[in-house]
């Protein structure tokens, strides 16, 4: 596949930043293997080369910035995620679910204490009701984490 004028220059720029991340093109060709001139052609807009995957890679793990992965991304319609954001999204719908369970579990101890005496009074119907009201609130919260979720799926974030 033939990358466009526009792609190529997004490439070079990506490469430009990565190599100034790495602290230039001494140190870039440290890292990768190459020489400070061929990293210099990667970088240079009036020069064809461009930088090889490993050294992008090498570059891009030395200094844990994602610069040509995420133009390389973009060109085939994709995007980077951040990491551990898939670790992250599902332990906060387990901490929601969490939640709804706590209140669940809030409103049966109020509603058992309620039942002692066979009579619920007002005042108890009242202590319930509002308890009641924390787990639609919660679960309120935890369908909201997976619409989100629903979302990005639909959007095609994720794979």
């Amino acid at each position: 596949m033939a990358i466009s004028e526009a792609w190529f220059h997004r490439l070079k720029a990506a490469t430009r930043d990565l190599v100034k991340v790495c602290g230039g093109v001494v140190r870039a060709g440290e890292i990768s293997g190459y020489s400070k001139t061929e990293v210099g052609r990667w970088q240079s807009a009036t020069d064809t080369d461009v930088i090889p995957i490993p050294a992008a890679l090498a570059l891009e793990a030395d200094s844990g910035r994602a610069f040509v992965s995420s133009v390389m991304a973009e060109l085939n319609g994709r995007r980077l995620g951040e990491p551990g954001a898939d670790a992250r999204e599902t332990a906060n719908l387990a901490r929601t679910h969490a939640e709804v369970a706590h209140a669940v579990g809030e409103a049966s101890i109020q509603l058992a204490i309620a039942q002692e005496d066979g009579v619920i009074s007002p005042g108890e119907a009242e202590t319930i009701d509002r308890a009641y009201s924390e787990i639609e609130r919660r679960v309120g919260v935890a369908r909201m984490s997976l619409a989100t979720a629903k979302v990005r799926v639909v959007k095609g974030d994720r794979q």
